[in-house]
């Protein structure tokens, strides 16, 4: 059979229309001629804003216009209409309204083209149209010749300059049209004339764009509520309703009295106030409307626009229900799987479960067992919230209490469903915005815990990017079989440990696991006894005995075979730990630094354990562990590693304090030495410069070149400094230790703090900005040196001086307004660029396509490789092959 083919559709077009003051009265209900709502008895007053003929959303009552109520029969909401007593300009048409003025005569109303040029336009307008290309080019032309003619072609009148006083106030030779007389020159202009002003005169003529008719929304749009004092409250939209019936009224009374002009033009111009801040209430150039409380209100743009709107905030983001949000704290001895879940949140949120001839006693025992089991327990026992019953087509929700508790189990039939609280295993998808890549999102299996905040396990922060400085996180809970069933093969943590960007472990060790393994393979680390068995314990370790080493009747355990206790005996590896030296000439695999990481069968034999080995995104043997056996294995060996390491910090004992920056007097005067060094070249290069004796790189100028020259210098004197601090500090100093093995910071750090912090720069140059001529009223006009520029001689650890500390601060500014700034560009960016690929997917045929069924790509990514599945980006890794033969050979 041929297999049927997919339709597809695609949207021809979308045309948009205006509706005519007949189409206004036709489609309203009654007309609205009162401002009150409701009279004293409560009741909506007739042809008043809340007339029962604009539909009801009281519950019980019927609409009077089709006779619905609320709820099951949804009576939609039906118009109403306010007849203005003068035409008003509307705000959002008014760009359309000016090009028609400026196009077109106001004696005869035709365009202010000649009849050649008029031809031409329409026979290109014809071919844009055939073409399928955009005519907004071609009308923007039209309305440019317009304005070039100086009369008229047919009437010759002299065309008056037209201008636009922002919102609403057009003006023709600097005097102010009304509305009515901007009204009746639009009435003017023929049908046959409209498609040259991008109106399509089947649905629009522009003296529509002027209201004469205002419709009324219905009461479903606008719904009133009643607060707990027992006073009604009034939709936004309700409240500017009521003043422009209100303007309305006044003005006809006063023009119908024969008031004179300027009161009525008072009143006329308040009418159009509040008829364009009821449309838009942002609009520039006046005031935005405000409640009682001062408050702006928020009319019809604000409801639909940006962020808190109506598509962004109601249709394409809702609110949800079965999800909770709490601060989040660390626990490493949860599993990364795992997520420690507050009892005052498990208590709220429920799971449904149909009862069935299988499940009913357990059913009827979870119902009792909450109020029923013994008064003075500990632990978290879940209980259920809801019973919820199918009878005659109609559903019952019970509420279970203490007192209903075991007559509602012992009436629990089958075909019913409870809604059970929160247990330990229960699935659950975590989220921390902002989610910027799937990873954001994943699922962990639930573990009830004490206290109010979320916990899990701190392998886990980097996807999430996440820290315990505050941040808050929100909790899915998942509700269908289908649905978690997806989440545990797709979604849960360790089916994320590799990350889709480049194919490497994104969770691993971080921090103290990494400092911990250090401690425990760095050099020769011998472990008495019951120390060892202490770190195994840890990992509930039961497999063969280790080799023990005796000194001085002592027993000892080699520190590395402890880390071997983790390893599967089939592992074979070797690499360059993260401490190497980076040597001129590297002596490996027989490394003097002991950088270089020999595993043999599962056995560490040489090299220190560092971000490497375990850590996350460079971790070689996680890597490993998670190609060869599997996620499962991989999420294994996070959890035990992250054990191991802090029980092996624990008892060895790390930290690291102010104190670990002090280098020797001797360092000090090296240091020193340096910097004045540096100082002295860079007054001989702003002495050259000033005789014109520099000479200039090619393709700068002399001051470019001066710059960049001193830039040069500066950055070596900061490394010289750094390197005379780290040489003294040595690798037995935590600090550095911290920072070679890739736990946390780096030598640079280190070097600032005990060396030099370095030249200060904002914008990529030094520092020049300021006072004229110099940069702070500490140095002489035209000071080119180092310390007028922004260089730091001193360290964080001796302190900085004030000018130091001044320039320092400039650059720290500029770092953080750059965060700042990049952080919502480049949110807009992914928004944008997510958005427009949100309906390409590759196909069972792998091709990539887009939902027009377009081909956008022949095979995924060129190549067909998924990169979660790519080895570092590489579809094959060659090396692990040749490795691989050499070993069988």
């Amino acid at each position: 059979m041929e297999r049927a083919k997919s339709v597809t559709k695609k949207i021809g077009k979308i045309e948009f229309s205006l509706l005519s003051p007949n189409e206004i009265r036709k489609m309203s209900a009654t007309k609205v001629i009162t401002a009150d709502t409701y009279d004293d008895d409560g009741f909506p007053i007739a042809m008043g804003l809340m007339d029962p003929r604009l539909g009801v959303i009281e519950p019980g009552l019927r609409c009077k216009t089709c006779g619905q109520r609320v709820g099951k029969d949804k009576c939609p909401g039906h118009f109403g209409h306010i007849d203005l007593a003068m035409p008003v300009i509307h705000v959002g048409l008014i760009k359309t309204i000016r090009n028609c003025l400026r196009s077109t005569c106001r004696e005869c109303g035709h365009l202010l083209l000649t009849d050649k040029q008029r031809e031409e336009y329409f026979k290109e307008l014809k071919r844009y149209k055939q073409e399928g290309r955009n005519t907004t080019y071609l009308l923007k032309q039209v309305i440019k010749d317009c304005v070039k003619a100086e009369k008229c072609t047919r009437c010759d009148r002299e065309v008056g300059k037209i201008e636009l006083d922002k919102p609403t106030s057009l003006r023709e030779n600097g005097k102010k049209l009304t509305p009515s007389e901007v009204r009746e020159w639009l009435e003017k202009i023929p049908d046959e004339a409209l498609p040259l002003l991008d109106i399509n005169k089947k649905s629009a003529r522009p003296e529509w764009m002027i209201l004469t008719v205002l419709p009324v929304p219905s009461v479903a749009v606008r719904p009133s509520v009643t607060l707990q004092s027992g006073e009604r409250s009034e939709d936004d939209l309700t409240h500017k309703l009521v003043d422009v019936i209100r303007i309305n009224q006044r003005l006809q009374e006063n023009r119908d009295a024969g008031a004179p002009q300027l009161i009525v033009e008072d009143l006329w111009e308040l009418l159009q106030y509040h008829i364009t801040t009821y449309l838009d209430n942002q609009t520039s150039g006046i005031p935005p409307a405000r409640h009682r409380s001062g408050r702006p209100l928020k009319t019809l743009a604000q409801r639909l626009k940006g962020k808190e709107g109506r598509f962004r905030s109601n249709l394409s983001g809702k609110r949800v229900n079965f999800s909770a949000r709490t601060v989040i704290s660390p626990d490493p001895n949860l599993s990364i799987n795992e997520l420690g879940v507050p009892i005052r949140i498990a208590e709220e949120l429920t799971v449904p479960v149909r009862v069935t001839s299988h499940n009913i006693d357990w059913c009827k025992q979870m119902i009792k067992q909450k109020y029923l089991g013994p008064a003075d327990h500990d632990e978290y026992i879940p209980g259920v919230n809801y019973v919820i019953r199918e009878t005659d087509g109609m559903r019952r929700r019970i509420k279970v209490t203490e007192k209903n508790a075991e007559d509602v189990a012992e009436k629990l039939e089958i075909g019913s469903s409870i809604e059970r609280q929160l247990m330990n295993g229960d699935l659950a998808l975590f989220n921390r915005q902002p989610s910027l890549h799937r990873m954001s999102m994943m699922a962990h299996r639930v573990k009830v815990v004490p206290d109010k905040t979320f916990r899990f396990n701190l392998c886990v922060c980097p996807p999430y990017n996440a820290d315990f400085d505050g941040d808050e996180m929100n909790l899915h809970l998942i509700q269908g079989e289908e649905a978690k069933a997806e989440a545990e093969i797709l979604m849960k943590v360790q089916e994320n440990i590799l990350s889709p960007r480049f194919g490497g472990a994104i969770i691993g060790g971080i921090h103290d696991h990494i400092s911990g393994c250090f401690l425990l393979t760095r050099k020769d680390r011998k472990i008495p006894l019951d120390d060892a068995s202490h770190i195994l314990a840890a990992i509930n370790y039961n497999g063969k005995n280790f080799k023990t080493i005796t000194e001085n009747g002592k027993k000892y355990i080699s520190g590395k075979d402890v880390f071997s206790a983790l390893l599967p005996k089939s592992l074979n590896l070797e690499y360059k730990a993260k401490a190497c030296f980076n040597c001129d000439t590297c002596q490996a695999p027989n490394c003097p630094h002991n950088a270089y990481v020999i595993v043999k069968n599962g056995v560490l034999k040489q090299g220190i354990i560092d971000e490497n080995g375990i850590g996350a995104f460079k971790g070689k043997i996680l890597d490993r562990i998670i190609r060869d056996h599997g996620m499962d294995a991989g999420r294994e060996f996070i959890d035990n590693a992250t054990k191991l390491a802090i029980a092996a910090i624990t008892l060895f004992g790390f930290t690291t304090g102010i104190d670990d920056e002090d280098i020797p007097d001797e360092a000090k005067k090296q240091i020193a030495e340096g910097i004045s060094k540096a100082l002295k070249k860079i007054s001989g290069l702003v002495k050259a410069y000033e005789a014109g004796e520099l000479e200039s790189l090619p393709g700068r100028s002399l001051e470019e070149t001066l710059e960049m020259e001193i830039m040069k210098v500066t950055g070596k004197t900061r490394d010289m400094a750094g390197e005379i601090a780290g040489s003294h500090l040595g690798m037995d100093n935590s600090a550095v230790m911290m920072a070679k093995s890739g736990a946390r910071g780096s030598m640079l750090n280190l070097s600032q703090m005990s060396g030099c912090v370095g030249q200060q720069a904002v914008r990529g140059e030094r520092i020049s900005r300021g006072y004229q001529y110099r940069t702070l009223p500490h140095f002489k006009r035209g000071d080119l040196g180092a310390s007028a520029k922004g260089f730091v001689a001193s360290c964080y650890k001796s302190g900085l001086s004030p000018t130091e500390y001044f320039f320092h601060s400039m650059g720290g500014r500029e770092g953080l307004v750059d965060t700042a700034v990049r952080t919502s560009r480049s949110g807009y960016m992914q928004r944008r660029l997510i958005n427009a690929l949100e309906d390409v997917k590759v196909e069972n045929d792998g091709t990539v396509r887009h939902a027009g069924g377009q081909i956008i790509q022949f095979i995924y990514g060129e190549d067909g490789i998924d990169p979660a599945r790519s080895v570092g980006g590489n579809a094959v890794d060659i090396d692990r092959i040749i490795a691989d033969v050499k070993e069988g050979v």
